[in-house]
């Protein structure tokens, strides 16, 4: 199964409020997605299915190595081949010849150095894609090969990778007394391994050249603004001469696309004046896109006699790879959520990202605060041990609460309902064992059908995870996302620059629409960077800023629309409300249609909605770093062969701060894909590397979970206290879950077994009982 894809969708009412049905449509109701047809009938515009007039076709050539020094590259045998066209280095680069998120650090193509696996050298355009694959590969490199730093910790000492050097960030938290002590301390090693996005559906596009000099890019972007305006810092062009328009997005859970392999495509559209088109290997996308941060924890925790903490201290050391993409972000979460969701007087927490030639890290979903919720939910496992206390009860006594600070010094202003979400999972009644269960067969065994474990040497485990992550951007990112609603006819069109990814904004936009306008016809316009910018599509973003952008634009309308009518029947537009296409006011004088009101005429308005700003944490790591945060509770319970050390996933119950139901079945549907991703991450994930380079990058040797794999998941309490300062009050929804779930598989491993369970994922030699 994909990280994009959720797990046994439930039922519409299995979320929102129990004995009331879902209206029909507007906000609340289980609206189904627009796209839902043409992705089942296999016509949605994916990009590696696009095509133009005159299409040639581009491979791109990667290093063997994870570090070399480049002394030569001869394309001459390639460029002479038939049917080729054009071949592009480093050298053929006309603006900048690096981009970046952030940090400008990531060449276009290796030219001087290579620094990891798979790191772009040269790229050709040719008139079929097996004539260009061969060019790529007749084009002679010499290497010299360079020793390669692979070990995080032996970066600080290494030979700079890079002109800027190996550390790209440092945050040192420090947070009361560091002379506190507890009488109770327990420590922990934690390694948490690279999980992949490992996105649904080949990485592709096709650059277009344009008339004036400019190029057209068509890709799956989920921030296409951004993209746009890297490539034409390489291409050396205005960015009104580069356009980015945004393909069908089959689902992501981070940088679905590098973009890297656009600006190659633009190179050499731009170099052959005809449309270029790339379609990547799957092993393209391992070597080429961001993955998690592969992070190294040391934890010491001290605790009173009660359990209660006292004070946490902790090192944190992110792999970012060999160049920094969304590193210095990450840190900041992981430094800033080190303690949990608990209340700690006392935090002193130091956060490294270092460059190494390992494959690139970036933005997969719960960057940062997935890493650090597995070593804290262990180490408060290690705490509950120590002491003789119940885990779900160690975990309430620390619980974090509305008013409470953070220890960044920020005070948490949202609703933060943690203690009632211990309990709702802690509560909820346990699924039977197989014993006990008269429909249970062989296969429920871990290992599956063809296991050869025996039911004599299955131990169950109980465990939790209790996770955070902050929502938007943080650390004083400006947050601002545009929108426009017209209205004709009856219908309803939102353009707005938000990438639907998967987690539901085209949707949220047409019940925006229906519940301010009353309008059930809702279209929501395909993205390009002609729009205004909306940001990319991470952290809830969608939801909160672009869902506030068009209900600003939609209330606009509704007050041009209404403003007519009030000032006729001699009343306030406050006193008219719109509901199933009709307009009536609070005496019933007046009561007409939507059509009618709008006698043919065409209404519009462009909001933009922009939450309060953030601040970058200072020296001490201190700051009102974050817009809002969002937490969630899994319970998770396992059956591990202790001898085999095979673990099988026999039930996840979650409860999630959400702060409104939109959509119930979509917000059941992104939960319940968090919490496979979750799983994958805990017992299968793990893009192995030997000496930097990547071993089996395909979907063989990179095991993703399936359906086998997914076990019952149990939603069973959302809690629905709205954040004021949000639009619609509602919370990010599908990166809580992905952070708590290993934690709390992980927990019910050790639970099951008595070993410590310090690594993700889990090996199976690390869950045989001693």
């Amino acid at each position: 199964m994909s990280n994009d894809a959720a797990a046994h969708t439930v039922a519409d009412t299995a979320v929102g409020v129990p004995g009331q049905e879902p209206p029909a449509h507007g906000l609340g109701a289980s609206l189904a997605p627009a796209d839902r047809r043409a992705k089942t009938e296999g016509t949605f515009p994916y990009a590696s299915d696009l095509w133009a007039e005159g299409l040639l076709w581009a491979a791109i050539l990667r290093s063997p190595h994870a570090h070399a020094r480049i002394v030569s590259i001869d394309t001459g045998a390639a460029a002479a081949m038939p049917g080729v066209r054009a071949v592009v280095t480093g050298a053929d680069v006309p603006g900048d010849p690096a981009f970046g998120r952030g940090v400008v650090d990531r060449p276009v193509f290796a030219s001087e150095l290579v620094r990891h696996h798979g790191e772009p050298i040269a790229a050709v355009a040719a008139d079929h894609p097996d004539t260009a694959r061969l060019a790529a590969a007749a084009i002679a490199v010499e290497y010299e090969l360079l020793e390669p730093v692979t070990d995080p910790e032996k970066a600080f000492a290494a030979e700079p990778l890079h002109p800027d050097g190996n550390l790209i960030r440092h945050i040192p938290l420090h947070y009361g007394d560091p002379e506190a002590t507890g009488e109770v301390v327990v420590e922990g090693l934690y390694r948490i391994g690279r999980q992949d996005p490992a996105p649904i559906g080949a990485e592709a596009g096709l650059a277009v050249p344009r008339p004036d000099g400019g190029v057209e890019i068509y890709t799956a972007s989920t921030d296409p603004h951004t993209d746009r305006d890297l490539a034409a810092a390489c291409f050396g062009l205005e960015r009104d001469r580069v356009k980015v328009v945004v393909t069908g997005v089959p689902g992501a859970t981070g940088d679905r696309e590098d973009p890297g392999f656009q600006i190659a495509l633009g190179l050499l559209a731009l170099r052959t004046g005809c449309p270029v088109k790339l379609t990547a290997t799957r092993e393209e996308s391992f070597l080429g896109h961001a993955h998690r941060h592969p992070t190294l924890l040391r934890y010491r925790h001290h605790a009173d006699a009660d359990g209660r903490l006292v004070k946490v201290e902790a090192q944190i050391l992110l792999d970012a790879g060999a160049y920094a993409d969304a590193s210095s972000e990450s840190l900041a979460a992981a430094v800033a959520f080190a303690c949990g969701p608990y209340v700690v007087p006392h935090a002193f927490i130091e956060g490294w990202a270092v460059r190494t030639n390992n494959p690139p890290s970036g933005h997969v979903r719960g960057e940062g605060a997935m890493q650090v919720c597995a070593a804290f939910e262990g180490q408060m496992d290690k705490i509950a041990a120590k002491l003789g206390v119940d885990p779900a009860e160690i975990r309430l006594r620390n619980a974090l609460a509305t008013g409470d600070l953070l220890p960044t010094g920020q005070t948490v202003t949202c609703p933060a309902p943690v203690a009632e979400l211990i309990r709702a999972v802690r509560d909820f009644p346990l699924p039977p064992l197989p014993k006990d269960d008269p429909d249970a067969t062989d296969w429920l065994l871990p290992g599956g059908p063809e296991g050869a474990g025996e039911p004599g040497a299955v131990r169950r485990g109980v465990g939790y995870g209790i996770g955070m992550v902050h929502m938007l951007g943080a650390e004083g990112t400006d947050e601002v996302s545009t929108a426009t609603v017209k209205v004709q006819d009856g219908v309803a069109t939102v353009l707005c620059a938000a990438v639907e990814t998967g987690q539901g904004f085209t949707t949220l936009a047409r019940q925006i629409v229906q519940e301010t306008l009353g309008i059930d016809e809702v279209h929501v316009a395909s993205v390009d960077t002609d729009q205004p910018p909306a940001g990319p599509a991470t952290h809830g973003r969608h939801t909160w800023v672009s869902g506030g952008a068009v209900e600003r634009a939609a209330k606009m309308v509704r007050t041009q629309l209404l403003q007519p009518l009030a000032h006729k029947f001699g009343m306030s537009t406050e006193l008219l409300q719109i509901a199933d296409g009709k307009i009536t006011s609070y005496d019933g004088v007046l009561s007409t249609t939507v059509t009618e009101a709008m006698d043919g005429k065409e209404l519009w308005a462009t909001a933009q909605c922009r939450p309060h700003p953030t601040e970058p944490l200072d020296e001490a790591g201190q700051g009102d770093a974050f817009v809002g945060l969002a937490f969630c509770a899994v319970r998770a319970v396992v059956d591990v062969d202790v001898e085999m050390g095979s673990v099988r996933v026999v039930e996840m119950a979650v409860a999630q701060d959400v702060g409104r139901v939109l959509n119930p079945a979509q917000l059941a549907a992104r939960i319940e894909a968090g919490v496979a991703q979750g799983i994958g991450a805990a017992l299968t994930e793990n893009l192995r590397t030997a000496r930097g380079l990547v071993r089996r990058p395909d979907l063989t040797g990179y095991a993703l979970p399936t359906a086998l794999d997914v076990p019952d998941i149990k939603i069973v309490k959302l809690v629905e206290e709205r954040d004021v300062v949000a639009p619609f009050g509602a919370k990010a929804a599908s990166a809580a879950p992905v952070v708590a779930s290993p934690a709390a598989v992980a927990s019910a491993v050790r639970a099951a077994t008595g070993r410590p369970v310090n690594r993700l994922p889990i090996r199976p030699q690390a869950a045989v009982a001693q």
